[in-house]
């Protein structure tokens, strides 16, 4: 496993909520490339609860859209040997809770390219807590052009 997180390796200034280290407020989760998948852990909070104890379904969400895309976009820096990430937006997300998460341990993501092409990736995610899947997710990624607003992000 790389050591140092995609997140910070690639978009040490991005403000998503999610995945961005540069805001004080989000959730910062760290990506991890390992073999064919990206992995990260992270651990919630009471502050995130939908209900005591358990983690609230849209930041279940979050986590999931989030590490799914750098997902697809470290499938279509190594796809192409490019220098650098290209970045994705996500055109659509499906996700199925399985049961509650529980907010008072850590959770682990785990995602994996299924389907891709020169500029779309479909990526399967799933949450684990106790190695207990909570959810699952899958997505499609779409890298973006600079004339799209998102592609000064980075």
């Amino acid at each position: 496993m790389d050591t140092v997180a995609l997140q910070d390796r690639f978009a040490a200034d991005d403000i998503c909520f999610g995945c961005g280290p540069h805001n004080p407020h989000g959730l910062r989760i760290k990506s991890h490339v390992v073999g064919d998948e990206l992995i990260a852990d992270w651990m919630p909070g009471p502050d995130l609860e939908a209900f005591p104890g358990l983690l609230n379904g849209g930041i279940v969400a979050t986590l999931l859209d989030c590490h799914s895309a750098w997902t697809a976009a470290n499938h279509l820096m190594v796809a192409t040997a490019a220098a650098d990430l290209p970045v994705v937006v996500t055109a659509d997300l499906a996700i199925r809770y399985h049961r509650p998460t529980p907010s008072d341990r850590p959770v682990h993501l785990a995602a994996r390219v299924t389907e891709a092409t020169a500029r779309r990736v479909v990526v399967e995610a799933a949450l684990t807590s106790d190695g207990i899947t909570t959810a699952s997710a899958t997505s499609t990624f779409i890298a973006v052009r600079p004339d799209h607003p998102a592609y000064g992000t980075r």
